[in-house]
Formats: C-alpha cells, sequence, structure tokens
C-alpha cells in the first residue's frame, strides 16, 4: 500500500524493476560479467597474438596508461568464439541500438544471431575478423577523443547508457518478449556440450541415453521440451510459461494467463508444467491456488542472473527433463 501526500502520487517501480530483471540477464550476455566468462575461457597467447595485430599501437598504450586491458573495450575472435553474444558488449560500447545497428548496409546482419543467440553456425560462419577490424575503427576514435581519459568506470557505465534507451524504447510486451529470449539463451546454455543443431527458436541435442530431446521457443507453451521416442515421432514433456512482470498487483492475473497456458499443453499431451515468474513479495501458496495445474513454480531473477536457490533447483529439473547430467 502506498501512501499519498495530498494531490502527490508518487510513480510505481515496476518498470524499473523489470529493466533490473532485464539488465541481471545483460550482465551474462552483454555486459562486463560475460567478458569476464569469455577471458576464463579463451586462449590467453590467441587473445594476445590477435589484439597486437588488431589493436592500433597509439592507443595499445593510450590503454596502457589507464591500467584497462585491451580486450575490454576492443573484440578479438577467439573471445567472440568463447562468447558470441560479446558483439552486444562492444556495440553497446559504441552506444548503439540494436535496430540501427543491424539495420540493412551496415553488414552487421551475419552477428546478430550471435548477440541475441549466442551462435555461432558452423554451416555459415559470421567474417569475425572482419568484424574485429571493423569495430576497431570507431572504438579506437572512443579511446582517443576521451577527455578525461578512459577508465574502468567508463567501461561500466557507457554501455548501461545505450542498454537504458534500447529498453526505455519497448512497451510491456516487448520487455516480456526479451525475458523469454533471455530464459531460452540462459537454457541454451545449460546444453551446449549436447547440441547437435540450433537456430533463433530451437535448440536439438542429444542426451545421455542417445535420445533426441528439442527445446523450443513457441507460444502457449513459451518454451517447450520434447523428446523423441521413435524414429520422427516427439513426445511433449515439460511446457514452461515465463512471466516476466513484476506488477505485485497484477501477479494473480499472470498466474491465471500461466493456468489457461498449461491448460492448452495438458490437451496436448505434456506432462509437467512450470512457471517461470517474479515471486519477489508474493505468496507462492496463493499463485498456486490461482494455477494448480503448474507443477514447479521458479522466480524469474533467479533464472535470469543463472544464480539462487531457484536457479538451483531450476537447472536440476531442467536436467532431468532433457536426460543430460547436471554440471
Amino acid at each position: 500500500m502506498r501512501v499519498t501526500s495530498g494531490r502527490i502520487k508518487p510513480p510505481s517501480p515496476g518498470r524499473q524493476i523489470v529493466f533490473h530483471q532485464l539488465l541481471v540477464a545483460a550482465r551474462k550476455s552483454w555486459l562486463v560479467d560475460a567478458l569476464k566468462d569469455a577471458l576464463g575461457a579463451a586462449d590467453p597467447n590467441a587473445v594476445k597474438e590477435q589484439i597486437s595485430r588488431l589493436v592500433p599501437a597509439d592507443v595499445q598504450k593510450i590503454l596502457a596508461a589507464t591500467g584497462i586491458r585491451d580486450e575490454h573495450v576492443f573484440p578479438v575472435p577467439a573471445l567472440l568464439e568463447a562468447k558470441p553474444t560479446l558483439v552486444g558488449y562492444y556495440r553497446l560500447l559504441l552506444g548503439v541500438r540494436q535496430k540501427g545497428f543491424y539495420k540493412g548496409g551496415t553488414g552487421m546482419g551475419q552477428f546478430k544471431s550471435m548477440e541475441t543467440g549466442g551462435q555461432l553456425k558452423p554451416t555459415k560462419r559470421p567474417d569475425r575478423e572482419g568484424f574485429c577490424v571493423a569495430m576497431s575503427q570507431g572504438l579506437a576514435e572512443l579511446v582517443r577523443q576521451m577527455t578525461p581519459p578512459i577508465s574502468n568506470r567508463d567501461l561500466t557505465e557507457l554501455p548501461l547508457l545505450a542498454l537504458g534507451y534500447q529498453y526505455q524504447g519497448g512497451n510491456n510486451n516487448a520487455l516480456g518478449k526479451r525475458a523469454t529470449v533471455d530464459v531460452f539463451l540462459a537454457v541454451s546454455e545449460l546444453v551446449k556440450d549436447y547440441i547437435t543443431s540450433r537456430d533463433e527458436r530451437q535448440i536439438m541435442i542429444q542426451n545421455a541415453s542417445g535420445r533426441k530431446v528439442v527445446i523450443a521457443l513457441a507460444t502457449d507453451p513459451d518454451i517447450r521440451i520434447q523428446e523423441e521416442f521413435s524414429e520422427g515421432r516427439l513426445r511433449n514433456k515439460v511446457a514452461i510459461e515465463i512471466k516476466g512482470g513484476t506488477d505485485v498487483s497484477n501477479a494473480h492475473n499472470r498466474a491465471g494467463e500461466a493456468e489457461k497456458s498449461h491448460q492448452k499443453a495438458k490437451k496436448g499431451g505434456f506432462r509437467d508444467y512450470w512457471a517461470i515468474i517474479s515471486k519477489a513479495g508474493l505468496n507462492v501458496e496463493k499463485l498456486k491456488s490461482e494455477s494448480p495445474t503448474t507443477n514447479d513454480w521458479f522466480d524469474v531473477a533467479h533464472v535470469l542472473a543463472r544464480e539462487g536457490e531457484d536457479w538451483d533447483l531450476f537447472k536440476s529439473r531442467f536436467a532431468d527433463a532433457a536426460g543430460i547430467p547436471l554440471k
């Protein structure tokens, strides 16, 4: 209950809470946390060689004087190989929204699936070297022209300005869809060692029993898990509904929407029904009463952050459903 004083009406924090959910997810894909993951996975010798070849010498000297690692500003193929979503990190550092970055004529369209889906297609690989050469031009000018000189704080805050602008332009439905895509990206990381094929909306894996499992973005449910039980025939296993909203007063409507979707999935032969929803400040037992079909409830903030009690539970349940070892 919000207290008001006369005619003064305080704004709702709802939209900012949604932004926080998306920010938590962006840290794992586009921001410094993602870069640290890539640095831990990439061959340091390859990174060093590519930096020396692709980053202008004068800019290397500027960064050395400020104590900033070159790869925190400049992309190299080895890092993009380790973490394809880092295309977004360097895009945001230049302050460009996705729409403008990938529009026709920029030549950047080939890298979109890397940023948004973490994909590096083996059959038609994007020109990663060309991307790094092209981006180094704008990033080098950024470093040269910044006064006072670029700092680690700038590297943290400049991408956030562009990210906020990108999110601010979306309506609630668009932000909800972004949360769904981010959950799908988190799922893809869980099964990356078992993927046999994938595109932006579907992942195919071979599980520990040698069976084919399909994980797909859809509508009603948002994500479905299916397993092949005979040649060309799939069994519907898990229906997952994702609700990215955070308005507490509207939470029970979201639970009702999940129930409708899960009732439909039940008629379609699915066996388990999960809801990924903001649980903060809510009575989960009340949610369960409004969606009795739902088997499991997971906090969307935990899943997007890839940490927390609900993330650990989600990983366990997901690994069991997909038939893969839990890492």
